[in-house]
């Protein structure tokens, strides 16, 4: 039988989940324009980071119905952020990839979600707290690693 988990460790874990969680949402919104919703932007990230992907991928990676992703991938394709292309190993097959103006859209989001980032530790945070935050970074880090 293994130990119960020490009382730090169960509150830093949910402390952690829901810290995350509020800062991401935060950080999305503050790079989010007005025409763009945050499903949207999450279809950019992943097509950033692997194009060419379909839309059941897309579905799977955002957790939501394939006939949700399809509209998400319509509106983007209206915008002129995405492209479809037929896949050359199986025709049936469309493959979603960023246009240049979705890369655009990628990069000027991914700089404005870094500068309201900058100004919130700037703005709300002590030189040592930032140096606190900087130091918990380091072990979070390894939580992630394997």
């Amino acid at each position: 039988m293994s130990e119960s988990p020490a009382r730090s460790a169960v509150e830093a874990s949910q402390r952690i989940r829901t810290v995350v969680g509020r800062l991401r949402r935060r950080i999305l919104n503050a790079a989010s324009a007005e025409d763009i919703t945050l499903a949207q932007v999450s279809v950019l990230t992943h097509l950033t980071r692997s194009p060419g992907r379909t839309v059941s991928e897309l579905a799977a990676a955002d957790g939501v119905r394939h006939q949700s992703m399809t509209s998400t991938i319509s509106s983007l394709h209206t915008r002129g952020l995405v492209e479809r292309a037929p896949d050359p190993t199986d025709r049936r097959r469309m493959l979603i990839t960023l246009t240049a103006e979705g890369h655009r859209r990628v990069a000027e989001g991914r700089q404005l979600r870094q500068e309201w980032l900058t100004g919130q530790l700037q703005d709300r945070c002590t030189e040592e707290e930032r140096h606190l935050v900087i130091a918990a970074m380091t072990v979070l880090e390894r939580l992630t690693l394997d």
